[in-house]
């Protein structure tokens, strides 16, 4: 990689959560009922990237998982008996520790932060991206869950 094209990331805004520790924090955000409102604060100079947001009802968030231990190529998730390499779940403790979350959009608060539901991630996580979720592109009926369909009816 030249310096030129060199792999940086900035933080957009800052997610705030009622999640204070990473026990507090759900490992799916849809596993909380009712899902608590949540928002998604973006900076100053990207707000006008958050023109024509309205009208959609899910949005994909991307964030950095700032308070994640050491990355673990390979461990044993809590609801199975088998050691699984960290891309084949979506564990946090990954090289990159990228996170990603469909999340339901209510709208704007009176100073422009977005208002989302079903966000799983600890008060204070740096936001990196937004994008509009797309069913027509972003859902795959038949897509195989691969080692999880045995857990398929329920959320892990």
């Amino acid at each position: 990689m030249t310096e030129t094209n060199a792999l940086t990331v900035h933080p957009i805004g800052v997610l705030h959560t009622p999640f204070r520790t990473r026990e507090a924090c759900p490992r799916n955000g849809r596993q909380l009922d009712p899902a608590p409102l949540c928002r998604a604060e973006v900076f100053a100079e990207y707000r006008a990237g958050l023109t024509s947001l309205e009208g959609f009802t899910h949005l994909i968030l991307l964030y950095w998982m700032h308070d994640i231990a050491e990355p673990a190529l390979v461990f044993t998730p809590p609801f199975d008996a088998t050691p699984r390499g960290i891309f084949a779940t979506r564990a946090p403790w990954r090289p990159n520790p990228i996170a990603l979350s469909v999340v339901r959009f209510e709208g704007f608060d009176e100073t422009g932060a977005l208002l989302v539901r079903n966000l799983d991630c600890l008060d204070g996580t740096p936001l990196v991206d937004i994008k509009p979720y797309l069913p027509s592109v972003d859902a795959e009926p038949g897509a195989a869950m691969g080692w999880l369909t045995p857990y398929a009816t329920r959320q892990v």
